[in-house]
């Protein structure tokens, strides 16, 4: 299903009919990321899985301002209002998760809860930002000097990813196959408007958010581990999983248990709604 919005059009995925549960895929990712829990979250969720601006089916326009991360959060809003949904899960992997923290901080009422896998709120000082994105900008050199084929290659090799040379050839394929769909011109603008170093650094209202929060990361990630304890510390009502021999993606390395945590998740929030607990 296509839904335009300020005069850009986005591609959202929609598969089940329970409380709504917005998807929100990293950095080269899409709707597709999230089509193999179908089977599992359909049974208690609407999911509502949105290819990000730049990213699978969704418009890659040249205007970098579109892709600010808040006003990306301004677009997960509007869409909420056109399919009436005045409150919803949220499940943002990486880019996806920063995503949804911004979204959290700006329309805390129309949340209520996050899951975050592989997630951070932003970086802390303007000096990290500056190096980010100088770092992000000749990524975004090398896609438009060498072409998308020569970046995934390059993406896909980078530590970060190291442990997904484990997985099947088959699934491996897959996510490359999905990597290479992307509009170059997309993947440059994204980093350029709502990679890390071009947002707000968002730590600082954490302690605001008064909803369940659900981090996962893998113990392999230690980086994200490292931010994930941080979290946990602040927000005001966390949970944080660690899976097991599991890198950055853990929906892709480990999937069953990834679904499963989101599920008990999910599970135990409507129990307690339904109870009249917070």
């Amino acid at each position: 299903m296509n839904f335009v919005i300020n005069g850009i059009n986005y591609h959202v995925d929609i598969r089940g009919n329970g409380f709504p549960l917005i998807l929100l895929h990293g950095f080269t990712g899409s709707s597709a990321t999230w089509a193999a829990f179908e089977n599992k979250w359909s049974m208690h969720s609407q999911m509502i899985s949105l290819d990000i601006i730049g990213h699978g089916e969704s418009d890659s326009p040249e205007e970098i301002s579109c892709y600010e991360i808040e006003h990306q959060a301004e677009v997960i809003y509007s869409l909420m209002k056109k399919m009436n949904i005045g409150k919803a899960d949220i499940l943002g992997y990486s880019m996806g998760g920063r995503l949804a923290i911004t979204f959290a901080v700006k329309y805390p009422h129309m949340v209520r809860s996050l899951i975050l896998e592989s997630t951070s709120p932003g970086l802390k000082t303007a000096l990290e930002r500056d190096e980010r994105q100088e770092r992000d900008f000749r990524l975004c050199e090398l896609i438009s000097d060498k072409g998308l084929k020569f970046f995934v290659d390059y993406w896909e090799d980078i530590p970060l990813f190291s442990s997904q040379k484990r997985l099947s050839e088959q699934k491996w394929l897959a996510i490359r196959n999905q990597r290479l769909r992307n509009n170059p011109l997309g993947l440059i603008n994204s980093l350029k408007g709502m990679g890390t170093g071009a947002q707000p650094s968002w730590w600082d209202e954490l302690i605001k958010i008064e909803f369940p929060v659900l981090l996962i990361t893998g113990s392999l990630d230690q980086k994200f581990c490292q931010l994930a304890n941080e979290m946990e510390s602040d927000f005001r009502y966390a949970k944080w999983k660690v899976v097991e021999a599991c890198g950055h993606a853990i929906h892709v390395e480990n999937p069953e248990i990834f679904a499963t945590f989101v599920s008990d998740f999910l599970a135990k929030i409507a129990f307690s709604k339904e109870n009249g607990e917070k």
